[in-house]
Formats: C-alpha cells, sequence, structure tokens
C-alpha cells in the first residue's frame, strides 16, 4: 500500500501551528514522565517520521507509561496488547467468524486496529505471534482469509520489552526488528526529577488524569508538513554514507538495511521540523544514528568477545565518517559568511 497523498493527510500545518501542536503534546507527556525531555521528543519525532517505536530497558524506569502517555495525549484509537507466550496471531489480527443468522462469516478486527498500538513485552510472546505484526507494520494493512483490510492513518505500534530478563523470552527476529524505526531506552531519572516524581507521583498516579490535547486529523497535518521538509543532496549522501559505513565495518557481521535509511531520512526530516527547521542537517543524521541504525545491526564474535556494543560501534563510525564540507553556521559565529554571500547554510531550500 502506498503512502497516503497530501489531500488524504490534510495538508501542512504553518510553523507557528505546528510547533504549538506538537508542543502541546511533549508538554502533555511530561505531565507523567518526569525530565525525559529528549526521549520524548524523539518518541513523537518517530510518530511523525510514520514509524514505529522499541523502548527497551529495564523494568520500573517508564516504558510502558510513555506509551500510554503518548497515546493519552492523543484522541484517536488506542488499543493496548499484553504479549504473552499463549497470545495468537489471531488475536493480534483479527479472525473470520462464522455468523449462524446470516450463513456466512464475518471479520472480527484484532487489536492491531488502532491508531496506537501500545505492545507491552513484546519478546514473551512466541515468533508466531511476533510475526504477526510484520505486515501491519511495513505496508499499514493486514490480511485475514484472503482479504486486505487498509489500516488507518495515523497507525503507529510501540512496544517495550526487557533487555535484562530472558527467561521465557523470545529476542525478535531480525525482520521485525528492522521495522522499528527506533529503539530507545528510558534511563534512570536524575535526583531532582527522582525527587519531584515522588511528588507528582506519591499519592496518585496522572497518568488517568491525562486529557489529549491533539487528534489524529491534527496528527495527519503535522506527518504532511514533515514529509514537506527539505533534505539537501549533501545531506542525502551522508545518510548514505553512515548507511553503508555499517556495511562495511569489521565489528559488524550483518550492517543497515536500505529500509534504514530511508527511516533515518524520515526521523531526520521530523526531528528538525520539532526544532523549528524547514531542512535537515547532517547533525540530525549524526544524532539519530544511534537509536535508528544500532538495533538493526549484529556485532562480530570478536566485538562481542571484546563486549562492545552495537551503540558503541555505531557511534564511532558517526565520529569516524567525514561530514560534509560545509555545515550550519552557529549564531555567535561572527566570520564573514561562505558559499553564495548570504549568509545561508547549504541545506536549506533554495527560494525564488
Amino acid at each position: 500500500m502506498t503512502q497516503q497523498t497530501w489531500d488524504e493527510l490534510g495538508g501542512t500545518l504553518p510553523s507557528d501551528q505546528f510547533r504549538a501542536a506538537s508542543d502541546a503534546i511533549v508538554a502533555n507527556i511530561e505531565e507523567v514522565i518526569e525530565g525525559k525531555t529528549a526521549t520524548v521528543r524523539l518518541a513523537l519525532a518517530v510518530l511523525l517520521a510514520e514509524g514505529h517505536l522499541l523502548i527497551e530497558d529495564v523494568p520500573g524506569v517508564g516504558k510502558t507509561k510513555l506509551a500510554k502517555a503518548l497515546a493519552r495525549s492523543i484522541d484517536c484509537s488506542v488499543r493496548r496488547i499484553q504479549f504473552t507466550p499463549d497470545l495468537l496471531p489471531s488475536d493480534v489480527t483479527g479472525v473470520s467468524v462464522y455468523n449462524q443468522e446470516t450463513h456466512d462469516f464475518e471479520f472480527k478486527p484484532g487489536a492491531v486496529f488502532a491508531n496506537l498500538v501500545v505492545g507491552d513485552e513484546i519478546n514473551r510472546a512466541s515468533p508466531k505471534t511476533q510475526s504477526a505484526l510484520l505486515e501491519c507494520m511495513e505496508e499499514r494493512q493486514v490480511t485475514v482469509d484472503g482479504v486486505t483490510y487498509e489500516l488507518q492513518t495515523p497507525f503507529m505500534v510501540i512496544a517495550t520489552q526487557n533487555p535484562i530478563e530472558m527467561e521465557g523470552t523470545y529476542p525478535l527476529p531480525e525482520a521485525q526488528r528492522d521495522r522499528f524505526t527506533a529503539r530507545i531506552a528510558m534511563g534512570y531519572p536524575d535526583p531532582g526529577a527522582e525527587l519531584a516524581m515522588l511528588d507528582v507521583h506519591g499519592g496518585r498516579d496522572p497518568i488517568h488524569e491525562l486529557r489529549p490535547v491533539s487528534d489524529a486529523a491534527t496528527v495527519r497535518k503535522l506527518i504532511a508538513t514533515v514529509r514537506d521538509v527539505h533534505v539537501a543532496d549533501a545531506v542525502k549522501q551522508y545518510a548514505v554514507d553512515l548507511v553503508t559505513a555499517t556495511r562495511e565495518s569489521p565489528d559488524l557481521r550483518l550492517g543497515a538495511s536500505p529500509r534504514a535509511t530511508l527511516q533515518l531520512l524520515r526521523t531526520a526530516r521530523a526531528v528538525a521540523a520539532l526544532e523549528g527547521r524547514d531542512y535537515v542537517l547532517p547533525d540530525d543524521l549524526q544524532a539519530l544514528a544511534v537509536p535508528v541504525l544500532a538495533h538493526r545491526v549484529i556485532p562480530t564474535a570478536d566485538a562481542q568477545l571484546a563486549r562492545r556494543t552495537t551503540d558503541a560501534i555505531v557511534s564511532e563510525l558517526v565520529h569516524r565518517l567525514a561530514l560534509p564540507h560545509e555545515r550550519q553556521r552557529s549564531p555567535y559565529d561572527t566570520r564573514p559568511p561562505s558559499g553564495d554571500g548570504t549568509g545561508r547554510s547549504q541545506y536549506e531550500p533554495r527560494r525564488r
């Protein structure tokens, strides 16, 4: 299924309306998640990039809370799936049931038929059940008994998993991991944020009081605006070079896929828009390299013996790879501008 057209998404938003809508969603989520602004903004960027998010961290740091807060901040359909070993693929996608009154089979949609699908502890389900998400995550559709059902827009899967406790779990296959746009970790809060959390969460759970600050129609317009963000040829080449470096690295036996290149660029567009820019910088790709690429690659046996993580390997590749020859000028740089004499970055769109 092809991506929706501009008219179907509802058109773009002016920059001030885009910022107001996105800032409202971020502020609403931060009513529940203390001291994790960068993580919250990255989660929103993945939504606006039409991707899916994998939250991987130890228990008790707010993985499910972040997923639920993002879902509750948008007035759209939300379904939660608690993945367990006995969960069936039909529980996820739906099933055809025989209706004795009509003497025919009718389709009962599964939990995946929603705008936001929260999958808790996805690695506790069997590989057969995990694979039920493959088609819907990539093609935004579900096929049951030879009939294809299109999913709504926006559509996003937010899955959580615990990397520490491996008993009774099934590691996500590479095809599944590659469909997640980004993998993030919540991390422990700093002491100040944890102290504030005691005041906010000590007597009640603010997630139950969270109210939507946006809706599906507005999110569709945000997505259309993100698609319109300019990407210079030099930035596109840098994205290709960055992904190619993972395929040629002696520390990796599996590099990032072409899908990774696409999702890296789409997420960079979303990050640029959230920062108030209508163009992408190489810095955006650098900041996103680890969350977008690291979960897709596989280290060699030697790298594993040396206890080198994929995050560290990708981060090292980013530092080794040369940037395009000109970068965005700092507002504190008083030197004469280079290039066309306008002081404009080469990454900005050329307007007539």
